[in-house]
């Protein structure tokens, strides 16, 4: 598992920290590529995206051992 701030987030995504940035905080909602490639970033991290099953979609982080 990689650690990453905003700016790490932006550069392994290929977008800006500010689109990072307005996108946390929720007043802006990037282009579909940019969201691919934000979701590309995190899984490269380490972190796995849950399919909605009846109890939420969700986040988590990847066993290491996996």
């Amino acid at each position: 598992m990689v650690r990453m701030g905003q700016v790490e987030l932006g550069e392994a995504a290929g977008v800006s920290k500010q689109l990072i940035l307005e996108f946390e905080r929720g007043s802006r909602t990037p282009h579909r590529n940019n969201l691919l490639a934000i979701q590309a970033a995190l899984e490269a991290a380490g972190v796995v995206f849950i399919e909605e099953n009846g109890g939420g979609a969700g986040v988590r982080l990847r066993d290491r051992a996996g």
